[in-house]
């Protein structure tokens, strides 16, 4: 179960909550300060590529970010309601970016929010060492997660 849910209307303005929510939790969650500013940009993309999907694709469901405070882990969950595979393809898209399969000097054959969305899941995987991104016909969720204190083996 997740600590703290965010529910959000696809605005860019409400990008920037998101951002200090997540930072504030993950601090509290024992994520070394050194890590905060990460998180806040990871979540930032996430946040806002998930914006921008909603609003090209005319969707007017909120974007959804779960924070997680794990034994170990801290974990955020930035949820979009835009269809993947058997849908636009969202989906196969950004695990071939984040699994390494896709780069970012192949041509883009595609309209241009989707060259801005490689390159927003290219700035996630450089911040995150733990990042998954899942997608179906209900939606996609980027999954970024981060050790805490206690995870951290001290000699």
């Amino acid at each position: 179960m997740a600590t703290v849910e965010l529910r959000f209307s696809a605005q860019p303005e409400h990008v920037r909550t998101a951002r200090l929510v997540a930072a504030a939790v993950a601090r509290r969650a024992g994520v070394d300060e050194a890590v905060l500013d990460e998180v806040r940009l990871a979540v930032g993309e996430a946040c806002s590529r998930a914006v921008g999907l909603h609003r090209s694709h005319g969707i007017t469901d909120p974007v959804s970010v779960a924070l997680t405070e794990e034994e170990k882990a801290f974990s955020i969950e930035v949820g979009d309601s835009v269809p993947g595979p058997g849908g636009d393809g969202a989906g196969s898209r950004a695990r071939s970016v984040i699994g390494g399969v896709g780069g970012l000097d192949e041509p883009d054959p595609e309209p241009d929010g989707e060259a801005e969305d490689e390159m927003g899941l290219a700035v996630i995987s450089g911040l995150v060492d733990d990042v998954e991104v899942r997608s179906g016909a209900n939606g996609g969720v980027i999954r970024m997660s981060w050790p805490t204190a206690d995870a951290v083996i001290r000699p």
